[in-house]
C-alpha cells in the first residue's frame, strides 16, 4: 500500500435539483472546498496537488473551480470517469500521498447538470458504452434511457435467477428515503411507505421513479494528508485513515459472462472489494457502515452480494431482515444514498467519503451509526470503473 493516507478534512454543499439554486460550478467548488479546508484547519497553500472531477463541462473546468480557493501554481488534474468520477479523484489524490509524491492533496468534485435523464454530448463518434448496450440488447429488449434500462435489466435478471421480488427492490427505496430525512445535505428529505414507492411512475423492469437517483447540482471535497503532515499539524484526533483502496475497470468477464448483472459492474465490484479486504485485513463482517452506489435500488441489492455481505442471490434476504438499516447488521447509505441524497456525478464519491468520515468521527448527528469503527465506500461508473475504499479512525 505504500505510505499511510489520512482524510483530514471534508466538505460538501447541499445537493440541489438542477436550476433550483442560482449558482455555477465555481460557487459549488468554493463552498465545498472551503468547508473541507476549514474542517482540516489548514489554508489552501498547504495543498500540493489537486484532482478535480466533473463529467459535464468544458476542459480545464477543474482549474477554474479550484481557483476559487487559491492560485498557487500547483498541479491540477481534471478527472472524468462517469459516475465514479469523485472517487477516482479521491483515488488519485490518495495515490500521490501513498507514493510519497505529496504530503497534502485535494480531491474536489462538482456537477452542474441538466434536468431529466442523462444524455450524450458528442453524437458524431462512438459512444463509450455502446459495446455494453449492444451486449445487453442481445439479452433483454432495448429501451431508453440507457441507465435505467441497464440497471433495470440487471434487476430483472436477478429476479429470474433467484426469485427476488419487486417489493424487495422497492424496500431499498423506502429505506434510503427514510435515511435522508436526517441529512441536511440531501436533495430530498421525504419519507414514503412501500405502497407509494411501488405505485410511483414505472421506469423499467422492477424500477419505479422513487427507486432511481435524480440528476443533481452540487459539490464535495476531501483533504488528504500523509502521516508526517498529520503529526506536524496535530490532526490525529480528527483524521480517518484509508486502510484499503482499489480501482478496477471492465474485464473480459464483463462481456463474456452474457449477464446483465455483470454488464453493470458486479465483477468489477467483487474484484475491487476483494483487493480492499486483503489490503486492510478486514472482512465484510467487520464493517459497520457503508455508503454504496445506489444509482438504482437494483444496484444496491446487487452490490450487497458483490461486496460479500451475503452469498450471490441472497440480497433480498438482507432487505427483508432489515440487515442494512439502523438496528441491523450494517447501516447502508445512512446519508440517503444517491436515490434520495442526489447524484451530481462528479461529487458523489466525495460526498460518500464525507459521510463516512463524519460517521467514524461520531459527528453525523441524527444519522450517527452507534459505535462505528470501520466504514466501506463503493462508487461505480459504467463504461466502466469501480472504486472501493475502506476507512478507520486514526486514533481508535
Amino acid at each position: 500500500m505504500g505510505n499511510r493516507v489520512f482524510v483530514v478534512g471534508v466538505g460538501m454543499t447541499k445537493f440541489e435539483k438542477p436550476g433550483a439554486r442560482e449558482w455555477d460550478y465555481p460557487d459549488m467548488a468554493r463552498e465545498a472546498g472551503t468547508n473541507a479546508l476549514t474542517d482540516a484547519g489548514i489554508d489552501y497553500p498547504k495543498v500540493e496537488q489537486a484532482y478535480v472531477g466533473y463529467v459535464y463541462g468544458e476542459s480545464t473546468s477543474g482549474q477554474r473551480a479550484v481557483y476559487e480557493l487559491g492560485m498557487t501554481g500547483i498541479p491540477v488534474v481534471n478527472v472524468n470517469n462517469n459516475c465514479s468520477t469523485g472517487s477516482t479523484a479521491l483515488y488519485l489524490a490518495a495515490q500521490a500521498i501513498r507514493g510519497g509524491l505529496a504530503d497534502c492533496t485535494l480531491a474536489l468534485g462538482f456537477e452542474k447538470m441538466q434536468k431529466g435523464s442523462l444524455g450524450s454530448t458528442f453524437d458524431d463518434r462512438e459512444q463509450p458504452m455502446m459495446r455494453h448496450l449492444l451486449a445487453l440488447a442481445e439479452l433483454q429488449e432495448f429501451a431508453m434511457p440507457p441507465a435505467p434500462y441497464m440497471f433495470g435489466a440487471a434487476g430483472k435478471e436477478h429476479m429470474e435467477r433467484y426469485g427476488t421480488t419487486p417489493e424487495q427492490f422497492a424496500k431499498i427505496g423506502v429505506k434510503n428515503h427514510r435515511h435522508s430525512r436526517n441529512n441536511p445535505y440531501a436533495q430530498f428529505q421525504d419519507e414514503y411507505i412501500l405502497d407509494e414507492v411501488l405505485a410511483s411512475k414505472p421506469i423499467y423492469g422492477p424500477l419505479t421513479k422513487l427507486q432511481c437517483s435524480p440528476t443533481s447540482d452540487g459539490s464535495g471535497a476531501v483533504i488528504l494528508a500523509s502521516e508526517a503532515f498529520v503529526d506536524k499539524h496535530g490532526l490525529a484526533s480528527q483524521a480517518v485513515e484509508i486502510v484499503g483502496q482499489a480501482m478496477v475497470t471492465d474485464m473480459n468477464s464483463t462481456f463474456d459472462d452474457k449477464s446483465a448483472i455483470t454488464l453493470v459492474g458486479a465483477d468489477m465490484t467483487r474484484k475491487a472489494a476483494a483487493k480492499v479486504y486483503e489490503q486492510s485485513g478486514i472482512s465484510p463482517e467487520d464493517v459497520d457502515v457503508i455508503e454504496l452506489h445506489d444509482c438504482f435500488s437494483t444496484n444496491e441489492l446487487l452490490t450487497y452480494e458483490a461486496l460479500g455481505l451475503c452469498p450471490e442471490g441472497d440480497g433480498g434476504k438482507l432487505v427483508d431482515n432489515d440487515d442494512t438499516t439502523y438496528g441491523g447488521r450494517w447501516v447502508v447509505n445512512p446519508s440517503g444514498g444517491l436515490i434520495s441524497k442526489g447524484h451530481p456525478l462528479g461529487a458523489t464519491g466525495l460526498a460518500q467519503a464525507s459521510e463516512l468520515t463524519w460517521q467514524l468521527r461520531g459527528t453525523a448527528d441524527q444519522r450517527q451509526v452507534d459505535g462505528a469503527q470501520i466504514a466501506l465506500q463503493h462508487n461505480i461508473g459504467l463504461g466502466g470503473a469501480v472504486v472501493v475504499t475502506a476507512y478507520r479512525p486514526a486514533e481508535r
